[in-house]
């Protein structure tokens, strides 16, 4: 089951994220308020926490998974790496992530983003009766220059394309992990 929503109305003050960066809105640039976005998405997946877990803490193996993330290029230093996510519109975003948090014990993993988003997204990773829960939430500022320009009249469409990103999203990692392991 895929549920995502809307949690914040688009000029609600942005609160902070996982390590306070979040940068305010600028009040006197009301375009502002059309470039910020907030996205929780649930996934419900029928595996045990442990599995979901690690299977969202390796970001390289995402594309083998999620159609949207065409690839995923690690940093050297093993806690960061950008991805190239393309969904339904004609675009790729390009977003590096650092890593804020990585907490197996809490189910927790935070990143900050920069590039074509900036701002900062976590999972969630909860035992639920039959499987897992797993919840994505994201604040992040558009920062490409064609998305921003187009801010007001494409947020429906932003919105919407993030929506079914999510959705093939959740089909690819329960399908990925129904799949037998592979013999060793």
């Amino acid at each position: 089951m895929d549920r995502s929503s809307r949690i914040g109305s688009p000029g609600a003050a942005r609160g902070a994220g996982p390590a306070g960066r979040a940068a305010p809105a600028n009040p006197a640039n009301p375009a502002d308020r059309w470039t910020r976005y907030r996205f929780r998405s649930v996934w419900d997946l029928e595996a045990e926490p442990a599995r979901v877990y690690a299977a969202l803490e390796d970001p390289e193996s995402y594309p083998l998974w999620w159609p949207q993330i065409r690839a995923v290029a690690p940093a050297a230093d093993g806690s960061s790496g950008t991805a190239f996510i393309r969904s339904a519109l004609p675009y790729t975003l390009r977003v590096s992530a650092a890593e804020l948090l990585r907490d197996p014990v809490r189910g927790i993993l935070e990143v900050a983003l920069l590039g074509d988003l900036e701002g900062w997204a976590r999972w969630t990773v909860r035992s639920r009766p039959g499987g897992t829960r797993a919840l994505y939430e994201q604040e992040v500022e558009v920062r490409r220059p064609l998305m921003r320009l187009l801010a007001f009249p494409g947020r429906p469409v932003f919105r919407l394309n993030h929506t079914l990103m999510m959705r093939a999203g959740r089909r690819g990692l329960a399908a990925h992990l129904a799949a037998r392991p592979e013999a060793v």
